[in-house]
């Protein structure tokens, strides 16, 4: 026989049970009563009725009694429960403000699987639906409503499965699981059984172990694809990998211009299908012996040669891998089979020319007269190759421009990423890689301005503008910008007043002072460099004096040519650039510069320039720099790059800020949402010929609020300058500078 276990009664159903006793007792009373006033015996005794009312006073007293106490024992539970009950929800207070307190999402559930429990954070794990979960739910009920609003990854893509193999997991409460939610982060459940058969679950944020696991490893496939991209870019040839699916998973830069495809063409090669069609429409029709073929695992590496439909002829080289994939290499090998076929034809010429001289010595003059003809047509021909080479020099100069300037974006990037790096815990073989790849893209940056200054100088782009200005003030900021660089050297660094004013272009001016003191520095192992002026005349003449390695004579003019260097100490090659700009901007001012060198002796180069009236050069104060701190400070970043987006975002949650990213004016209004930015940070080349000025006036449009802004670009042209100055917008040329960026930052979110 079953026992059935019999559960306490409550306050009210105690008190429904004693009222009604009550109601019995004053019913059975008022009956009594009654057939005692109307009753009487066979005999009409009034004795008999007199003893029947005394009997029943005593049974009415004793019920009277019997309900004294029991509405005393009501009392007393009654005061028992109310305790009882405060117990209790002192208890359950004290619960709730145990599991509120914990960072884990907190959850309870009853024998019947019906939510008793739960805190705010496992509430927030389902934002959609959190108002819609309360005790009493059943746990099938709320995994039906997670599946159908998409929180998780699981129930975006097969939401009944995802609820099946939920509940699933619950019912067995076991150990823990895993589950990625739809807005990127991760939860890690541990369910257990309580002793009454309920289930008790705890939801922890992993979402930061799960970032530093796939940070560290697209650290390592990130070092390992820079070396083989770095192998590959180092190639002449044009180069393309395939796996065994036959898609492309490594290039190199060459290849698109190799195969005849243009800038923009990689998305035609992504296959190699993609790639033998593409081929075929640019290049024309596939030769017999098929040279852009699969080759099945195993095989052979073939060379092959493809005729272009534009006349070149490329060599196609094909190795298959052992994985199933395919390397493939193309070579432009027209100027080699061009020479050799000049030099069969001059060969061939020769022997015609030698058989002609041996027949025919009666011919001499009219053979002369066709050497002179000759003669005057390989004149003309030089004269044309001449003309060739100034265009091709001066579309080099274009080239130079364009590529250098396009190659700003990507290092503006790096620079972000190792800034990002850097401020961060690092261990010191990591943090030393860190500063040598700093080290690295400054040597990148350093080059990428010269070649871009240069081009800019060779074409035109700069104009001098002469002006008067006053020498010392130019003097005293390349002190503060290279006695740093001395003392880190060991070295001297002397930089003389003169008290003069003179008329340049102060731009200009400080480059040419710049590139002479820092090639000083870099070529001086020991001694000093010493900065002076001397006046003649109308002019003066700037010298800067060092005591380096010297200067052979045969080498005073080559030095000052594109790429060369002399005399390499090892410690800093440099780049063989600096001298290049000072000839260029030196032609350009009309400034002299002179040399005075020998090896052994040290150098001393001189740039004249001619003296100006002295003014009153009273110096402005500085404007106070409010230096704040960056930490929750809100910033719109709008770049169309992604990879500068990271960049930025990377380095500036470094510092502490609330970054929020856009790639144009409509996403930026969606990421801002309600918000106010305290600082936009704008590319100024966006999509489909927008401008980051534009962006900026619909950001601040939309904040109600002329918010602090800064247009990062790689246009350094003065006109670009003053526009977006003269809209009250601040500029940085890429590649940006951390230090410059984050000083820029703090005294425009502070202000």
């Amino acid at each position: 026989m079953a026992t059935r276990v019999l559960q306490p009664l409550t306050d009210a159903e105690r008190i429904a049970a004693l009222e009604a006793d009550i109601i019995k007792l004053k019913r059975i009373n008022a009956a009594l009563m009654d057939r005692v006033e109307r009753s009487t015996d066979l005999q009409g005794n009034a004795f008999s009725l007199f003893e029947t009312a005394i009997s029943l006073e005593g049974k009415v007293r004793e019920r009277t009694l019997d309900l004294e106490k029991a509405l005393d024992a009501l009392a007393t539970s009654n005061a028992a429960l109310a305790t009882a009950k405060e117990a209790a929800d002192d208890a359950q207070r004290r619960l709730r403000d145990a599991i509120e307190s914990i960072n884990e999402g907190f959850a309870i559930f009853d024998a019947d699987d019906r939510l008793v429990l739960c805190n705010r954070t496992y509430l927030g794990l389902w934002p959609n639906i959190a108002d819609r979960i309360v005790p009493g739910m059943g746990f099938d009920e709320i995994a039906r409503m997670i599946g159908q609003d998409g929180t998780t990854l699981g129930a975006l893509v097969a939401p009944d499965r995802w609820v099946s193999e939920r509940v699933a997991q619950h019912r067995v409460a076991e150990g823990g699981h895993v589950h990625a939610l739809a807005d990127g982060r991760w939860i890690q459940i541990n369910e257990l059984r309580t002793s009454e058969g309920g289930i008790v679950g705890v939801y922890t944020d992993i979402t930061q172990v799960k970032a530093d696991d796939a940070r560290e490893r697209t650290l390592e496939l990130a070092e390992k694809t820079a070396i083989l991209q770095a192998t590959l870019d180092n190639i002449r040839l044009g180069v393309c990998v395939y796996d065994a699916d036959r898609r492309l998973i490594a290039w190199n830069g060459p290849l698109l211009a190799t195969i005849g495809l243009p800038d923009d063409g990689m998305p035609l090669v992504t296959t190699h299908d993609g790639l033998v069609a593409a081929c075929e429409r640019i290049n024309g029709p596939m030769q017999a012996d098929r040279p852009l073929d699969w080759l099945p695992p195993g095989s052979a590496d073939v060379v092959a040669q493809r005729r272009h439909a534009d006349g070149r002829t490329v060599e196609v080289r094909r190795s298959s891998m052992s994985g199933g994939g395919m390397v493939m290499s193309f070579e432009d090998i027209t100027e080699r089979l061009r020479a050799a076929e000049v030099l069969r034809e001059a060969n061939e010429s020769l022997e015609r020319r030698v058989l002609q001289r041996t027949a025919d010595i009666a011919a001499v003059n009219a053979r002369l007269q066709r050497e002179v003809a000759e003669r005057e047509a390989a004149e003309a021909a030089m004269r044309s190759a001449k003309t060739a080479a100034e265009e091709a020099n001066l579309s080099k100069t274009r080239f130079l421009a364009a590529a250098s300037h396009d190659l700003l974006q990507p290092l503006n990037a790096a620079r972000l990423f190792v800034a990002a790096l850097g401020d961060r815990r690092l261990a010191l073989p990591t943090r030393a890689l860190v500063r040598q790849t700093g080290s690295a893209l400054d040597s990148v940056e350093d080059l990428l301005e010269a070649l871009l200054e240069i081009s800019r100088l060779d074409a035109g782009s700069i104009v001098a503008e002469p002006v008067d200005l006053a020498l010392d003030e130019l003097l005293e900021s390349m002190r503060a910008e290279f006695a740093p660089v001395a003392r880190a050297r060991g070295l001297s660094l002397r930089i003389e007043p003169s008290g003069h004013w003179v008329r340049s272009d102060s731009r200009l001016l400080r480059r040419m002072l710049q590139n002479l003191i820092s090639n000083a520095l870099r070529y001086t192992a020991e001694g000093g460099v010493d900065v002076t002026c001397v006046a003649s005349g109308q002019d003066l003449t700037i010298q800067v004096a060092d005591t380096g390695i010297g200067i052979a004579a045969i080498d005073h003019q080559r030095i000052f040519e594109e790429f060369q260097r002399v005399g390499e100490t090892g410690r800093d090659r440099g780049i063989g650039l600096g001298l290049a700009i000072v000839q260029r901007a030196s032609r350009m001012l009309d400034h002299r510069v002179s040399l005075d060198s020998a090896p052994g002796k040290g150098s001393r180069f001189g740039v004249t320039v001619p003296l100006a009236t002295a003014r009153d050069a009273r110096p402005q104060p500085a404007t106070p720099v409010r230096r704040g701190q960056l930490a929750g400070r809100r910033i719109l970043v709008i770049d169309n790059d992604q990879s500068i987006l990271d960049g930025m975002e990377a380095m500036l949650e470094g510092w502490g800020c609330e970054v929020r990213s856009a790639t144009d004016a409509a996403s930026a209004m969606s990421a801002l949402g309600r918000d106010r930015p305290d600082v936009i940070v704008a590319d100024y080349h966006l999509d489909n010929g927008a401008t980051g000025d534009a962006a900026i006036a619909d950001a601040r449009a939309h904040c109600g609020a002329e918010v602090p802004a800064v247009v990062i670009t790689a246009d350094r042209t003065p006109e670009l300058r003053e526009a977006l100055s003269a809209r009250g917008l601040h500029l940085l040329t890429k590649p940006v500078k951390p230090a410059q960026l984050r000083a820029l930052l703090t005294r425009l979110a502070t202000a």
